[in-house]
């Protein structure tokens, strides 16, 4: 949302006062299954929610390319233009903001760690974050460029009381459901067993890929529903945005301090 928290509130504070609507790519909430597997926590298929496990491994960054004029890999690793995080706030707040959109639950508070791996590196490269939910829950989160060898690595587990999913963003047509007391149920997009309320996300037939591209447009179509009066279209905003900037807050404060735990809210970098 922004390179720093004071800079998020502010954004924040301008779209009230403009009264216009403000929207952010949180890409991987727009995914059929995704919205699939979040349907099925809230209705309370897998109980009482017991663990949120979410991971995003890249590889891209194991070696100093943003010194080497690689564009993408400069900005990233830039303070002046990323912000407090690197690796952090690239790909860790879309980890975060999954782990909370889908299970239903806002972190309490983390306990982290943040290496930079790559010699004369100015940003975070590494992440490592335990996570405390209200209620008892648990949560890991690793997100990581330098995991080299890994492409998009995104994955998401959450367990209940009764059972557990499992969605993996390179593999995104297929939601994994695993039960105590029967087989696993595995879940195809626009296949059988789906809620109705996913089938407007998908655009082609059973068995013919959908993915990344198709997550933006459903946002986008959210967006637009939105701006047309629709108060029922559910798009990433400025209350998810300022919730992962409060996150990299706590994690960087967390990381940088002797503290075992620190609350994920405002304030935490003061």
């Amino acid at each position: 949302m922004a390179i720093s928290g004071d800079e998020a509130r502010a954004i924040a504070a301008a779209a009230r006062k403009s009264g216009r609507h403000f929207a952010l790519a949180f890409t991987y909430s727009g995914y059929p299954l995704i919205e699939e597997a979040r349907l099925r926590v809230a209705r309370g298929d897998l109980g009482t929610i017991r663990l949120v496990q979410v991971e995003y491994l890249q590889g891209w960054l194991s070696r100093p390319i943003d010194t080497d004029g690689n564009k993408q890999a400069e900005w990233r690793t830039d303070p002046a233009r990323a912000g407090m995080g690197g690796c952090l706030g690239d790909i860790g707040t879309h980890a975060f903001h999954l782990a909370e959109h889908v299970s239903g639950l806002a972190a309490a508070s983390v306990s982290a760690d943040v290496a930079i791996h790559v010699p004369g590196r100015r940003l975070d490269d590494d992440v490592s974050a335990l996570l405390r939910f209200p209620g008892g829950a648990r949560g890991t989160l690793k997100a990581s460029q330098v995991a080299a060898g890994e492409e998009n690595g995104l994955r998401l587990r959450i367990h209940g009381e009764h059972g557990g999913l499992e969605w993996a963003q390179m593999e995104p047509n297929t939601l994994v459901m695993r039960w105590l007391d029967r087989p696993a149920e595995t879940l195809r997009a626009g296949g059988p067993g789906l809620q109705p309320e996913v089938a407007g996300l998908f655009r082609t037939p059973s068995g013919h890929p959908e993915g990344y591209i198709e997550a933006f447009g459903n946002l986008y179509l959210a967006f637009a529903a939105t701006i047309r009066g629709d108060d029922g279209a559910a798009h990433p905003g400025v209350a998810d945005g300022l919730r992962t900037m409060d996150f990299i807050e706590a994690v960087l404060a967390n990381a940088g301090s002797d503290r075992k735990w620190t609350d994920i809210g405002p304030g935490e970098n003061a």
